[in-house]
């Protein structure tokens, strides 16, 4: 059996773990830290890989998705009450120490004294952390597209407003669900920018309500269209990176540092394709070795090996070190059976 549930959560996090102590570091320094880049070890401290607020916060939307399930369909309405909880969990938790973005600090906190969660939403922002978490949409069973299209981009949507961090957030959970679905790799890309071009002018106001009026754009399809033009962008360096491959070279040079979302969807990519998707530990180790944010890249690349190979994609040990182990595999376990 595959498990590509399991295989995604366990490698989102081994990426995550991987790429903590190469964050903010250019690349003469993870070298002197970390040796050559295919040799790149886990890193341990204690016994523990330690992970950042990426796999708290894919735990945070994760459960949150597990209780809306239980009780019955996933809606807006059930979902955005739910994932609210656990975000502000997330973010009043002492173990929110890893330094984590911004964006979602100060959407948290507005999020945690109620109302609506529109005017918390920050529409200026399209940073990693809308689709840095956003795996487990990609690995929920029981979802139709509409349903995992419309929920990806709301829980983006709770902290990061822009047009481009929902487009990507929609874009990488479809990326976890064809590979979990056995997509070949070669085909990946161009199933990635037909699903843009599908949804490009479409905005999913059943899920996000008149978040759109909170930006600058003239109307809802102009705001959506905004986002989804700025990630088929981003897909195209991707191709052209791939047509020069270099697995040597800093990943983040060719299709970006990985800060915003459709960069760090992009460089993900990059990462999973880059003549190594029968590689997964090289993949999550190409990602955390590069001087953009090495985790967010590297927990998205696992994502993507992981939902392509399976749980077997990661060696044992690598597994047993996991911080949060137990969690994650409560929820791969589940979704995978």
């Amino acid at each position: 059996m595959k498990r590509a549930a399991t295989g995604a959560l366990v490698g989102s996090a081994i990426g995550d773990a991987m790429g903590f102590p190469t964050e903010f570091n250019d690349m003469a320094q993870i070298a002197a830290k970390c040796g050559p880049w295919r040799e790149m070890p886990l890193p341990l401290a204690g016994g523990r890989a330690y992970v950042t607020d990426d796999t708290q916060m894919t735990l945070a939307l994760g459960e949150a998705l597990q209780e809306v399930l239980a009780e019955g369909p996933l809606t807006a309405a059930r979902m955005e009450p739910a994932v609210r909880e656990h975000f502000v969990r997330w973010y009043l938790s002492p173990d929110n120490d890893r330094s984590p973005g911004g964006t979602c600090l100060r959407a948290c906190e507005a999020l945690s004294r109620g109302g609506r969660w529109q005017t918390a939403s920050e529409t200026g922002s399209k940073g990693c952390g809308a689709n840095m978490r956003v795996a487990p949409l990609g690995l929920v069973p029981g979802l139709d597209a509409q349903q995992r299209s419309g929920a990806a981009q709301l829980q983006a949507a709770l902290t990061h407003g822009h047009p481009t961090a929902l487009a990507a957030s929609d874009l990488t959970a479809h990326a976890v669900r064809v590979l979990a679905e056995g997509i070949e790799p070669a085909q990946l890309l161009p199933a990635l920018r037909e699903y843009a071009h599908t949804n490009r002018g479409t905005y999913r106001a059943d899920w996000l309500g008149d978040l759109a009026d909170h930006a600058p754009d003239p109307g809802p399809s102009q705001y959506a269209t905004r986002g989804w033009d700025e990630c088929l962008a981003a897909l195209d360096r991707v191709t052209t990176a791939l047509a020069s491959p270099d697995p040597e070279a800093d990943p983040c040079l060719a299709t970006g540092a990985g800060w915003i979302a459709e960069e760090a969807l992009a460089t993900a990519l990059h990462c999973f394709l880059l003549l190594l998707p029968d590689a997964p530990t090289a993949v999550v180790r190409r990602a955390a070795f590069s001087s953009g944010d090495s985790d967010s890249v590297a927990a998205l690349a696992g994502a993507f090996a992981g939902a392509h190979h399976g749980a077997q994609a990661w060696p044992e040990e690598w597994t047993a070190s996991l911080e949060y182990r137990d969690r994650l595999l409560a929820l791969g376990t589940a979704w995978d059976a």
